[in-house]
């Protein structure tokens, strides 16, 4: 049944999904799997870094009270490797050697480097040549005092952050829960990954792109299914995936068809947040909130599934993790001819540069809904806004550069 829409701004769309009221929870996790998590709570310092008194180089530690007078000789009480501690009181006179990291006497005021010392002919004994200016002792608590933040809430942790965190005998980390998305995709025409290919049938290419992008943007995909044009399996599948993620992504469907069945069910929904956008590709992009969990119809067309994740999906996904979208909005110059016009604003795939202070964006390649050969390519959308005549060559207009890209 053909059913009318009224078309709403992609910018209202959006603010319709930045309006939705997201429940997100923590979790505790082992330090070995908290790579690019985001923290949940401040973590503080249990202690000074470094806790102990730490020579910055091989070399002999001495009384500051016996830096003068070179060159002389010391007599060479013990040696201080990485991991042991000393105890004994040095007097005048005495030299400890010690190694690079090693722990530093209480009462040692300076690491002469080993450079700047000789053999003396008494094997007990060292000469120092002359003195250091700086004291190669780094203090307990130089990097880190106790009770400082180590890593604040909301920051992605990264390897170095690992390294941090390890060397405060950090074991587990409470982070933000990632927020579970089940993927469906619809269409009788969709094959199964072995099929063999045949007239009137396509591969699932938008599962395995859509599972990667939410991957990559924070979100877990823990049920991924291709369903073919039967309403009432739909309708379950939807119903079971709604009960238990916060997120279910449909690709298909959602077109004017007699076999759109994914539209049929959000015009039964509890709340209808929009079912048409004014954009090319993906202008029949529908979103609605069934049972608290959102619900995303992205066309089945794959450059409109791709866009249609970046201008919606990408920054909800990222919010639930308490981190701003990745995508960033620059103003760029059309550099290459887009002759292509449209009564609504397309949202153009297409590769940028950087130069003269300025980003410039070109069209890539064949750039049809359907069309999915620019997808691993495509380092941009640029916006060609609505209009009879072509977009000029050298127009300023918004350009959005994509992660990972």
């Amino acid at each position: 049944m053909l059913t009318r829409r009224t078309p709403i701004s992609v910018a209202d769309a959006q603010e319709k999904i930045n309006a939705i009221p997201l429940k997100t929870e923590t979790e505790v996790v082992a330090l070995t799997s908290a790579n690019h998590r985001i923290l949940a709570e401040d973590i503080h310092a249990p202690y000074d870094y470094p806790h102990f008194r730490r020579a910055g180089m091989d070399g002999y530690a001495i009384l500051a009270s016996d830096d003068h007078d070179y060159p002389r000789e010391f007599t060479v009480r013990g040696e201080i490797q990485a991991g042991a501690t000393w105890d004994t009181p040095l007097h005048s006179g005495d030299a400890v050697r010690i190694m690079t990291g090693a722990y530093v006497p209480k009462d040692a005021g300076k690491v002469i480097r080993i450079e700047k010392t000789r053999p003396a002919d008494d094997q007990t004994k060292v000469q120092i040549i002359t003195t250091e200016e700086k004291s190669n002792i780094t203090e307990a608590g130089t990097d880190v005092k106790n009770g400082d933040i180590i890593l604040p809430k909301n920051q992605e942790i990264n390897p170095g952050g690992l390294a941090v965190l390890t060397a405060f005998g950090v074991q587990a980390v409470k982070v933000y829960k990632k927020p579970r998305i089940a993927i469906i995709a619809t269409g009788t025409e969709l094959l199964a990954a072995n099929d063999q290919i045949e007239p009137g049938k396509i591969f699932n290419s938008n599962g395995i792109m859509l599972k990667n992008l939410v991957e990559e943007t924070g979100g877990i995909v823990d049920f991924e299914t291709q369903l073919p044009d039967n309403a009432a399996l739909i309708k379950q599948t939807l119903e079971e995936q709604m009960a238990t993620h916060e997120i279910v992504i449909t690709d298909g469907g959602v077109s004017v068809g007699d076999f759109d069945y994914i539209g049929d069910e959000a015009r039964k929904a509890d709340q209808l947040l929009f079912n048409k956008i004014k954009q090319r590709p993906g202008s029949v992009t529908t979103a609605f909130v069934q049972n608290n969990t959102l619900v995303m119809a992205l066309s089945g067309n794959p450059g409109a599934c791709f866009t249609g994740f970046y201008l919606y999906m990408e920054p909800l996904i990222r919010r639930y993790q308490h981190q701003a979208s990745r995508i960033k909005h620059v103003r760029a110059i059309l550099a290459a001819p887009y002759n292509k016009t449209n009564g609504f604003d397309r949202y153009l795939r297409c590769t940028y540069e950087f130069k003269n202070n300025q980003f410039y964006v070109y069209p890539n390649g064949i750039n049809r809904s359907g069309s999915l050969a620019n997808l691993q390519t495509t380092t941009c959308l640029a916006l060609i806004p609505h209009s009879t005549t072509p977009m000029k060559v050298g127009t300023e207009t918004d350009a959005w550069l994509l992660p990972f890209k």
